[in-house]
């Protein structure tokens, strides 16, 4: 028996569509239609979010079991649990180095830009700012790092997908996935099969529904131009140009990494994932893109197994694009109390940061209650942590910013760590990221490859 990994590259001449059939067009028109619908009718640009809530509900609805057959298939058929472990060691070193790195270059930019100078904000005004972050952050609270750790082991199998906890369900599909490849030639392989096929079928409901991406790209775009206006802008427009502009500044030190440490050219990279850029730009969510980018990042020659170790890893530990913001927004709304801080304090700051921005994902309001936690760290009695109501109007607007950079910082370390274990298919990347036909991926069945 073996396992055929369906590709979405085929040997035989497909006739190009039509320009307006393709996702990225599409996107782009539902994205702009969007801003304009925000900014001429602000009412009804609100009201539009169910449109996105929706459409980002039916992904989520999938994420869970696609995530578990991926993981369990991947690694079955490495069989090894010594190479399951090296994989996730090493992914758990880049996720470190990458993001402590993003925290020291956002209070660089910060340092050097000064985004809160002008500001001259009163400390006294700031007496409700405290009610407005609990409101927005629904009274809630990131958790600490021995319960981030702990509320890793679900507390049964069925709450880990009832909860659609990521976390979990990679946790419980690592181990049944070895304890399948034990069984080796004397296991059910119909199991395999079942799991296969299993995935399979998720990954054509997932085919049906980014149908309506364009829907819920303009739904999400039309509610935060409607809601929030664009007349932020004017009003923090040197923090937005700062954090975009480190944002820049930060892809392209992750276009010399994976070039460097994968031979991967980060530019066709950029264009062979166009598409979930785009539709993350718009819904300002990485989740929605979550299966997509693993069979892309499997097609383009990276093993399976790494894929569905490291990407659903990096949604938790590697949120590049919010640590470099948090970085920025610690210096922000110290310069605009007028406080200098100093080397240490910037200091205890990362090290704050370190901590609580890996028990981020999935917490509403997770950059306020972070930045609530470093602000009290600081112990600066000059920055109150109701200052971080200051935020409001613009943390929104940055959610493109971050979630672009979290998409392809998790692209980037699964490539990286693909080529650091060897399993990365070099020749089959080039290919792939070249336009070039490559045949269907298959697999050898990982009961006899690990028997023998």
């Amino acid at each position: 028996m073996s396992v055929t990994i369906e590709s979405t590259a085929s040997t035989d001449p497909v006739r190009t569509p039509p320009w307006y059939r393709s996702l990225f067009p599409q996107l782009l028109m539902a994205i702009v239609a969007g801003i304009l619908v925000g900014k001429l009718w602000p009412d009804l640009g609100a009201d539009l979010e169910p449109l996105a809530d929706g459409f980002i509900k039916l992904i989520k609805m999938v994420i869970a079991p696609i995530i578990f057959c991926t993981v369990v298939l991947g690694i079955a058929h490495v069989g090894d649990m010594k190479a399951v472990g090296r994989i996730g060691v090493k992914a758990l070193i880049y996720f470190e180095v990458i993001t402590t790195f993003a925290l020291l270059f956002g209070l660089l930019v910060g340092n050097l830009v000064e985004p809160g100078a002008g500001f001259h904000v009163d400390a006294q005004t700031l007496a409700t700012g405290a009610e407005k972050i609990a409101k927005t952050t629904k009274n809630g609270e990131l958790p600490h790092t021995v319960d981030f750790l702990l509320n890793i082991i679900p507390a049964s199998v069925i709450s880990a997908f009832a909860e659609n906890a990521l976390l979990p369900v990679l946790f419980f599909a690592v181990l049944f996935g070895l304890a399948l490849a034990k069984f080796g030639e004397h296991g059910p392989p119909v199991i395999l099969e079942a799991v296969d096929h299993i995935g399979k079928i998720f990954f054509t409901i997932i085919g049906w529904i980014m149908k309506l991406a364009p829907v819920g790209a303009f739904g999400a775009m039309a509610y935060i131009v409607g809601q929030y206006g664009l007349s932020a802008l004017s009003s923090y427009g040197k923090l937005i140009a700062c954090c975009y502009g480190a944002a820049v500044l930060f892809l392209l030190v992750l276009a010399v990494v994976v070039r460097i440490f994968a031979r991967v050219n980060p530019w066709k990279l950029i264009e062979y994932i166009k598409d979930e850029l785009f539709l993350a730009l718009g819904t300002a969510s990485t989740e929605v893109v979550l299966p997509r980018i693993m069979i892309k990042l499997t097609e383009a020659g990276c093993s399976r197994a790494t894929t569905g170790l490291v990407v659903p890893t990096g949604y938790s530990f590697n949120l590049d694009g919010a640590t470099l913001y948090l970085s920025i927004c610690v210096l922000f709304l110290a310069q605009a109390l007028g406080v200098d801080l100093s080397l240490g304090e910037q200091i205890t700051a990362v090290g704050v940061l370190m901590l609580t921005s890996k028990g981020m994902a999935g917490v509403p309001g997770s950059s306020f209650l972070a930045l609530s936690a470093t602000i009290t760290a600081i112990g600066h009695g000059s920055i109150p942590v109701a200052a971080v109501a200051l935020l409001l109007g613009a943390d929104r607007l940055m959610d493109s910013m971050r979630v672009t950079v979290n998409l392809l910082g998790n692209c980037v370390a699964t490539f990286v760590v693909a080529k650091w274990e060897g399993q990365l298919d070099s020749e089959r990347m080039r290919k792939v990221l070249d336009g070039e036909a490559v045949a269907p991926l298959e697999d050898v069945d990982p009961m006899v490859a690990y028997s023998h």
